[in-house]
């Protein structure tokens, strides 16, 4: 059999099993794997290096594919290269407990980088990943010895370069000059509505030009393979920009009823149709997840050569770890992120006498602090550091040729800035975090929603975190944002009362390594509470904690012994509206209202904690409980249960100095007062 014969054999093979995996299932996207299977094909067979038996080799190449409707078509190179995704695993392709879900998912499928689904998604993905390559090359490799040297490959399609995200991902790529970068775009002409003409007539190329992109356009050669195969090798001797392959292809290739058509795009071809496709491809029409032998033997040789691709680089590292071992350990440390002992120690503590400070500003000073002992600590925000406070003062701007530095300059766009931090975080050897004001999370909620179902442990810094930010008004003042990120599952979010409570809000941050963790600072400045009055901030760490015990300690008999009489009532509070709390504590104790303080900056962090310390910190037999916070309302009956209230935020804010807001909405020690009083004399 000549080499024609076996790649086009083995490309029918892609074809057909997902053909036959999107039939058997009654759902997915048959067509553009079938337009795809030789690019893909080319891809993994020719250029990309990979080692099926160990994924997670550090150099290895890594695949996006950001149109992850067409996870068929990874699904069956994943399985027909080696990787540990059985034939089986594809007939239960979007069946319950599988590992072949309808988008690709990060940590379920070996060999799936990212998880993928929502157009645009992937691709300022992989800008993250081509980052990391490029920083961690900068730093670490030498002469001799290019310990990372990887490429990042993305698939992608009309959808995704019609979302307003890939526009930011491009900005960022080709003005850093990304050369591992190397898209290709599938130009099929459909989508769900129909043709794209309906909708969509850019020049795609010129847009990438613009965009500094090398860009190669193919032309009608989608199942031409030599043509597919040489742009990659010119898109490798780019070095310097990142690769735009233009391919138009044809959807639901070789379908007679159904090519290039909207009907090949999300729904199953159907039975006959199958055959007459098979049938064109010249395969046995009956046959179902049919993979010829010979094809099995073929299609494993280029993970065969990714063994020794990655034995071969075992060797470099091991002569690199000889020659360089300063840097083998510095390098190990970036992987591995242990934290150094006694790192804790470096973190600033605020006193009273230092005066009032945003909560904005620790980070500036935890940075300072801990920047040179966690090197691997990277970030950046959106256009906003003077404001964030998020610099690394050691270090310069990361930049073309400049590579090796940690501060990210992500300008104005949110939306890359944390899908881009999740590419760094998923590549490894990185620790990103991402700043910028709270109310814009809005710009980035799609990508901080598939960090958080990735679990990753990415940092986000939003600050001016409520309506204290004052004149700014209504567009920047978050109400419904506290509620909606606590609503999201595997974030865990902190917004801190003071000075100190930030200092250990950051420490969470940087030992929690099971999902992101969101602070959520203030803008104005907040007074430092004497820790000598109140309980240590170190309580932060638990989610919630008694800052101020009730003050009247009464005591009664109660089985012959003597306790300490329950409080009257429980205020709960997070951020600025601590204070809050704290001098209705002072006003109600003067008619004789005994009522105990509980500072609560992260509701995730105190629902981790054994039951016994919730009921201490909230005993079960207090129902008069008042939550205050400069946010929506929304959630907090799960602390305060049906007896409790909320001084909360229901409405927009509006544009006035911060103590006008509070005054105005209600957001007083007065209102805390009076409804506290409501509840415990009936």
């Amino acid at each position: 059999m000549d080499d024609t014969t076996i790649e086009n054999k083995s490309i029918n093979t892609i074809r057909c099993l997902a053909i036959d995996a999107v039939q058997k299932a009654n759902s997915g996207h048959p067509g553009t794997p079938m337009a795809l299977a030789p690019a893909a094909y080319t891809l993994w067979m020719k250029h990309m290096s990979f080692d099926p038996t160990d994924p997670q080799w550090l150099n290895r190449d890594r695949f996006i594919l950001s149109n992850g409707h067409a996870s068929m078509l990874q699904y069956a190179m994943l399985h027909l290269t080696g990787y540990d995704l059985s034939l089986e695993d594809i007939k239960n392709f979007r069946q319950w407990g599988s590992i072949t879900p309808g988008h690709p998912e990060y940590r379920l499928t070996p060999g799936v980088e990212t998880t993928t689904g929502p157009l645009g998604q992937g691709i300022m993905t992989a800008v993250g990943m081509a980052m990391a390559e490029a920083h961690l090359s900068a730093v670490f490799n030498k002469d001799g010895y290019k310990i990372i040297d990887h490429y990042t490959y993305v698939f992608c399609s009309d959808g995704d370069l019609m979302e307003g995200a890939s526009h930011e991902a491009a900005s960022v790529a080709g003005h850093l000059k990304l050369g591992k970068l190397i898209c290709l775009y599938d130009d099929n002409h459909i989508s769900i509505e129909g043709d794209t003409a309906l909708t969509y007539s850019d020049d795609v190329a010129k847009r990438f030009e613009a965009y500094h992109w090398h860009v190669i356009d193919l032309g009608d050669k989608g199942n031409d393979i030599a043509a597919i195969s040489a742009a990659y090798d010119e898109a490798r001797r780019e070095t310097d920009r990142p690769t735009m392959i233009i391919l138009r292809t044809h959807i639901g290739y070789g379908s007679p009823h159904k090519q290039d058509k909207a009907s090949a795009h999300g729904s199953p071809l159907g039975e006959d149709e199958v055959r007459l496709t098979k049938e064109f491809y010249g395969w046995p029409a009956d046959a179902k997840f049919l993979v010829p032998d010979d094809v099995a033997v073929h299609m494993k040789a280029p993970g065969e050569k990714g063994k020794e691709a990655h034995q071969a680089w075992q060797k470099l590292y091991a002569d690199y770890k000889a020659a360089y071992p300063t840097e083998a350990t510095q390098l190990d440390h970036y992987l591995s992120q242990k934290l150094p002992e006694g790192w804790k120690a470096a973190l600033p503590i605020y006193k009273p006498e230092d005066g009032p400070k945003a909560t904005r500003s620790v980070t500036a000073d935890v940075l300072k602090a801990v920047a040179p002992l966690l090197p691997w600590l990277i970030g950046g925000s959106g256009d906003l550091e003077p404001s964030t406070e998020t610099m690394i003062k050691t270090s310069g701007y990361f930049a073309a040729g400049k590579y090796e530095n940690r501060n990210i300059a992500w300008g104005v766009r949110e939306h890359v800035m944390c899908a881009a931090s999740s590419g760094l975080a998923l590549h490894g050897g990185v620790r990103p975090y991402a700043s910028t004001f709270f109310i814009f999370t809005d710009y980035a909620r799609p990508a901080i929603r598939l960090a958080c179902i990735m679990e990753l442990p990415v940092i986000y810094v939003m600050t001016h975190d409520s309506i204290g930010l004052g004149e700014d008004g209504t567009t920047h003042q978050p109400v419904e944002h506290l509620a909606s990120f606590r609503a999201m599952p595997h974030m865990c979010l902190i917004r801190p009362a003071d000075a100190n409570e930030a200092t250990y809000a950051w420490q969470a941050a940087i030992e929690r390594t099971a999902g992101p963790t969101m602070l959520v600072l203030s803008r104005q400045k907040l007074p430092v509470f004497d820790r000598a009055k109140t309980a240590d901030a170190s309580g932060v760490l638990c989610g919630a904690y008694v800052i101020s015990p009730e003050q009247k300690m009464m005591l009664y008999r109660a089985n012959e012994k003597e306790q300490a009489a329950p409080p009257d009532a429980i205020l709960i509070a997070s951020g600025s509206e601590v204070q809050i709390a704290m001098e209705a504590q002072q006003q109600l104790l003067k008619s004789d209202i005994n009522v105990r303080v509980v500072s609560m900056p992260s509701w995730e962090l105190f629902r981790q904690q054994p039951e016994e310390y919730r009921n201490t910190v909230l005993p079960p037999s207090v129902k008069a409980r008042i939550a205050i916070e400069a946010g929506s309302p929304q959630g907090w009956e799960e602390w305060v249960g049906e007896q409790g209230r909320v001084v909360g935020i229901s409405k927009f804010g509006a544009s006035a100095p911060d103590k006008d807001l509070y005054q105005h909405y209600g957001l007083t020690a007065e209102t805390v007062v009076g409804m506290t009083k409501r509840i415990i004399i009936k």
